[in-house]
């Protein structure tokens, strides 16, 4: 089976007070999609501050899946999603988020210094 990264970049919708999405995305929506079958971990990164370039966004959120098929895997979170009793602690949305952009990836290659 591959493995594979869902990465969101987000930020909390305009005109959303940040309690809300702290509540909502940070506190219960990540934890909520991880538990979606084929899920392995998901790691929320808050933007520290900006390095090169535009200004990115206040979240990148990095799920690893695996799967087989990725159109299979956006299926079986989409049913996932739409259960309302897949996972017993979901809130429902409050319309305080904002996804950027987010896409499927696979690791290319990585590197370790030599020690």
């Amino acid at each position: 089976m591959a493995r594979w990264q869902l990465i969101g970049f987000i930020q909390p919708a305009a005109g959303a007070r940040f309690e809300d999405f702290r509540a909502w995305y940070l506190e219960n929506h990540v934890e909520d999609t991880v538990h979606c079958p084929g899920f392995v971990s998901a790691h929320v990164y808050e933007c520290a501050r900006p390095f090169r370039g535009t200004s990115p966004p206040g979240w990148m959120t990095i799920y690893e899946v695996e799967a087989d098929d990725l159109e299979q895997a956006e299926v079986v979170l989409s049913r996932y999603q739409r259960d309302p009793t897949a996972y017993a602690k979901r809130l429902p949305g409050n319309g305080s988020l904002q996804i950027l952009s987010a896409g499927w990836y696979r690791l290319d290659r990585s590197f370790q210094p030599a020690r």
